[in-house]
């Protein structure tokens, strides 16, 4: 029976196979690296916001405590974005005149809410709670970071589900007692593994099982 193929394609079938294998890996590590950059976790990026609010000068220098803004943080599922009557029971008598401040004084006017980029947005299919969390002893820091050090407010963390694992796999680490849980600089003045087994038990906080279980998240 005559040859119908040419010896030389044992080498480029060689070829192929191997090119398509390679390939297939380069997309996929090309897949995985693009799906955990900045460009889609939206990681350490500061949005424009409609008026440059500095969480370093209000909270960092001047001492404003988170929940004097976010009032709900302690009581709801959303920690609640402050109403322009809040900017200005400081701002009628402070930086009155300030053009940077015109939105603030404009929909102070106009009775219309500011439209705030939001910076920590996760998706529909995730259920997150606030006050949960605060009431557990899990400090404002351990999710948004040092934002009394932000001068435009970023996301600090990827917010990705595996981030989110680390922290109901090994609760106890980021725990916090209940008058620390608002501070920016705290740090565990006893042994953390020991304030963390304690923590865990004062504060009810269930067990691994049910924290990584599906239905703790989505609902």
């Amino acid at each position: 029976m005559p040859q119908i193929f040419h010896r030389s394609f044992n080498t480029i079938s060689k070829v192929s196979i191997a090119s398509v294998v390679i390939l297939l890996i380069g997309l996929t590590g090309a897949t995985y690296v693009v799906g955990w950059s900045p460009y889609v976790t939206q990681e350490q990026i500061a949005r424009v916001q409609p008026v440059p609010f500095s969480h370093q000068h209000h909270v960092g220098q001047l001492g404003i405590d988170c929940r004097y803004c976010h009032t709900s943080v302690e009581t709801s599922a959303f920690a609640g974005m402050p109403p322009t009557k809040t900017c200005m029971n400081c701002h009628q008598e402070i930086w009155f005149g300030s053009s940077m401040l015109e939105p603030v004084r404009e929909s102070y006017r106009k009775d219309q809410s500011i439209a705030w980029e939001r910076i920590h947005n996760l998706p529909q299919f995730v259920y997150f709670n606030h006050s949960i969390h605060i009431h557990k002893g899990v400090g404002c820091v351990s999710c948004h970071g040092r934002v009394d050090q932000m001068p435009l407010t970023y996301q600090e963390h990827s917010l990705l589900m595996g981030w989110c694992l680390d922290c109901h796999r090994d609760p106890k680490k980021h725990l916090r007692p209940a008058s620390a849980v608002f501070s920016m600089t705290w740090s565990a003045s006893a042994e953390p593994s020991e304030l963390g087994d304690r923590l865990m038990k004062e504060n009810h906080i269930r067990g691994v099982e049910q924290l990584t279980s599906c239905s703790t998240c989505h609902r």
